[in-house]
């Protein structure tokens, strides 16, 4: 049976945890959370939430960093010398190396995921990587555990890792705030705004699911919808001429920068 010790009890430790539990992999869990009324939150899940992260951590196979990345150095105060060689220690938090983090905790099996938020309605996206020193074991019971809460990819390279974080981790917010502009575009035409904001939401999960069903690329989507001299064809003109795909590709890769500036501050 195996065990993971989740270190803080956040909205994506929580998400993981019941996915995990819904998916009813075998396994159990302990929560390392300072905060009671979190601890109380969580124990519908089945599991040992504790105060003491180190309490946490004792016995789990894997020991999972839910923490913010500046909670991280307090965390690794409280973990270094506790843990064991042959717990694998796997970390969600966004921009910290694993370089990093072998070296303040003095450990070499580790895993690094970076997941995204639709995961609490286990329709996330999670690319992870691992050190050579992870036992194939823990590898497959950490595909499990993000399948449970959507999509996984895992690659061979750390640097994958840092520029999902720009893409997909923070992606859902670039995508908010997308819909978020239809529906104010349909409120100026006169829409009321439950409508503008119903139709916006269904029209980005119906195209989203239309490129991933069909297997299509998204230029040949786009081009059946678009009509020559039409409508769509006027209104794609508009978002060229503001520059919308130069915006968003600015966005990507001004969101990744900044991963490697924090990445780096983390060392």
């Amino acid at each position: 049976m195996m065990k993971i010790a989740f270190i803080g009890g956040g909205v994506m430790a929580e998400a993981i945890i019941a996915g995990v539990r819904d998916a009813k992999l075998p396994c159990e869990i302990a929560i390392g959370e300072p905060v009671k009324a979190r601890r109380d939150a969580l124990a519908k899940y089945n599991l040992d939430a504790v105060a003491e992260n180190a309490q946490a951590a004792k016995g789990a196979d894997i020991v999972a960093l839910a923490v913010k990345p500046q909670q991280f150095d307090h965390a690794a105060s409280e973990l270094k010398g506790v843990l064991t060689p042959d717990q694998t220690v796997l970390s969600i938090m966004a921009g910290v190396k694993m370089h990093s983090i072998g070296l303040k905790l003095n450990h070499r099996r580790l895993i690094r995921v970076m997941p995204n938020t639709p995961a609490q309605i286990r329709q996330g996206m999670s690319v992870w990587t691992a050190s050579a020193e992870v036992p194939q074991e823990h590898m497959d019971f950490t595909q499990k555990m993000l399948a449970a809460v959507g999509d996984e990819i895992k690659l061979g390279e750390e640097k994958y890792v840092d520029m999902a974080t720009a893409l997909s981790a923070s992606g859902p917010a670039y995508v908010f705030l997308f819909i978020e502009s239809l529906t104010d575009a349909g409120v100026l035409l006169g829409m009321p705004l439950d409508v503008a904001r119903r139709l916006a939401v269904k029209t980005v999960m119906g195209s989203a699911a239309l490129v991933k069903e069909s297997g299509r690329h998204p230029a040949e989507l786009r081009n059946g919808v678009t009509s020559p001299g039409g409508t769509t064809a006027a209104a794609l003109l508009a978002l060229e001429e503001g520059g919308f795909r130069a915006a968003t590709i600015n966005a990507v890769k001004a969101a990744y920068q900044r991963g490697e500036e924090l990445g780096a501050g983390s060392k």
